[in-house]
C-alpha cells in the first residue's frame, strides 16, 4: 500500500487531530495509508525551539517514508499564498523525486487573487498590497509550486480521487504492454 505524507496548513485547525483522522479515512477509502503530521506528539517538558526542532524532525521523517506528498495548497493567512511549512515541505519532497500532488479550491490564477486591493504601476504590471510586481504566467500558484506539482481544483476527496485514477491508468498500460510482450520463453 502507498503511503501518503498529509501536508498542509490543516494543522493549524482547532478540530486538527480529527480532521486528520478523516483525511487518513479518505485514503484508506483510496487504498493509501494516511500519514499525518500530527500522528505522534512532541514529549512534554520541551521548551519552544526544542517543541518545533522535534516536529521539524518528525515531519521531514514522515516525508521521507512516504511514497506520495499531497498538499493543501489553498491560501493561508492571506491572497495567493499557501502556508510557507507546506511551501517547504512539498519543494523537500520534490527534492527526494517524490511524486507531489497539491489540491486547491482558490478559484482562478494568482494574479486574479492577489489583484483585489491590488494597484498597477507605470508599465502596466500589477503590483500586491506592499508593492511588489504579482507574476503573471496564468497559473493559479506561484510558478515553483505549478510547475513541480500535479494540482487538482478541489479539496483532498477530488484530489485522492484523480491519484487513484492516475494508479489504475499506469497499472492499466503497465498490463497493456506486458500483454504485449507476450509470454516469456
Amino acid at each position: 500500500m502507498k503511503t501518503i505524507y498529509l501536508a498542509g496548513f490543516d494543522v493549524f485547525r482547532k478540530d486538527a487531530l480529527a480532521y486528520g483522522a478523516q483525511l487518513k479515512a479518505l485514503c484508506a477509502a483510496h487504498g493509501y495509508e494516511g500519514l499525518y503530521p500530527l500522528d505522534k506528539s512532541a514529549p512534554p517538558g520541551l521548551s519552544g525551539p526544542d517543541t518545533a526542532q522535534w516536529i521539524y524532525e518528525a515531519n521531514v521523517a514522515l516525508i521521507r517514508r512516504a511514497d506520495i506528498v499531497m498538499a493543501n495548497l489553498d491560501d493561508f493567512r492571506g491572497p495567493g499564498e499557501p502556508d510557507s511549512g507546506t511551501a517547504f515541505e512539498v519543494g523537500f519532497a520534490v527534492a527526494l523525486q517524490k511524486t507531489v500532488w497539491g489540491y486547491s479550491a482558490d478559484a482562478g490564477t494568482l494574479l486574479d487573487r492577489v489583484r483585489a486591493g491590488a494597484g498597477t504601476d507605470a508599465d502596466g504590471d500589477v503590483l500586491d498590497a506592499r508593492g511588489y510586481v504579482v507574476e503573471n504566467f496564468g497559473l493559479s500558484k506561484n510558478l515553483m509550486l505549478a510547475c513541480s506539482v500535479r494540482m487538482v481544483a478541489g479539496g483532498p476527496a477530488e484530489c485522492l480521487a484523480a491519484m487513484a485514477e492516475a494508479d489504475r491508468r499506469r497499472a492499466a498500460r503497465r498490463a497493456l504492454a506486458l500483454e504485449a510482450a507476450g509470454p516469456e520463453d
